[in-house]
């Protein structure tokens, strides 16, 4: 398989790769002229290019054909994940990728372990293993990691999808039973400690609909990523 970046210096027949993408093509692949890479734009579409030429700090490249990403899934998924503590959440971040989600966003509840804390050098962190899974998966976008939110916040924001899946220990419907015909999918899953009574009522309140994820308690970084594995199967999207 021809080797996968992405970029945004794309023109008509040109694109142009820079800091550390140019660097590890240059010198890591030692890539030379003529050698065939595959880039993406970051929002779907797939170039076929060749190496035309190489400086000290990019890389030109000429484009030899375009199509649209045939790796995107036909739903567009975000995890909506209670921050776990320790370096949970890079984990989830990166399988969620892989697995297809379009977004994560972290948010703190009532019974988070892990407090606020350089959230901002954090989410870099984050962004850059969600970018490096989008190489490493095929994907044709990079899925964007959020800035944490409250859970108010985060309430605000999954009721914007056509559905949101509240995963509560305490119990719900079956999950297939509640995706119907929707393109836009919130999945909601909690921290260590889960959510309170009061949460799951303002979940409801909020249009969010309760799932069981079985009769097995699944750790906090488990769950979102079993969530996300059974909507993509169901919706046909790990055929």
């Amino acid at each position: 398989m021809p080797h996968r970046y992405f970029t945004e210096e794309i023109t008509e027949n040109t694109a142009f790769l820079r800091g550390a993408d140019a660097h590890h093509l240059a010198h890591v692949m030692r890539a030379r002229t003529g050698e065939q890479i595959t880039l993406c734009d970051g929002r779907g579409t797939d170039y076929t290019c060749a190496v035309r030429a190489m400086a000290a700090d990019a890389v030109e490249l000429e484009i030899l054909s375009s199509a649209p990403s045939v790796s995107e899934a036909n739903v567009l998924v975000t995890l909506y994940i209670g921050y776990p503590k320790q370096d949970k959440l890079e984990t989830v971040v990166q399988k969620a990728v892989e697995l297809g989600a379009v977004r994560v966003v972290p948010f703190f509840s009532r019974y988070c372990v892990a407090a606020p804390k350089k959230e901002e050098q954090k989410n870099e962190r984050f962004r850059r293993i969600a970018r490096e899974a989008a190489k490493q998966s095929g994907r044709g976008i990079v899925p964007s990691i959020s800035m944490p939110l409250s859970f108010a916040a985060m309430l605000a924001d999954a009721a914007q999808n056509d559905v949101a899946l509240f995963c509560w220990e305490a119990g719900g419907g079956p999950l297939h039973s509640r995706l119907g015909d929707a393109e836009r999918i919130g999945i909601i899953t909690g921290s260590e400690g889960g959510f309170s009574p009061e949460e799951a009522h303002a979940a409801r309140a909020a249009g969010c609909a309760a799932i069981s994820l079985g009769p097995r308690i699944l750790r906090c970084e488990t769950a979102p990523l079993a969530a996300l594995a059974a909507v993509m199967a169901l919706t046909g999207n790990l055929q």
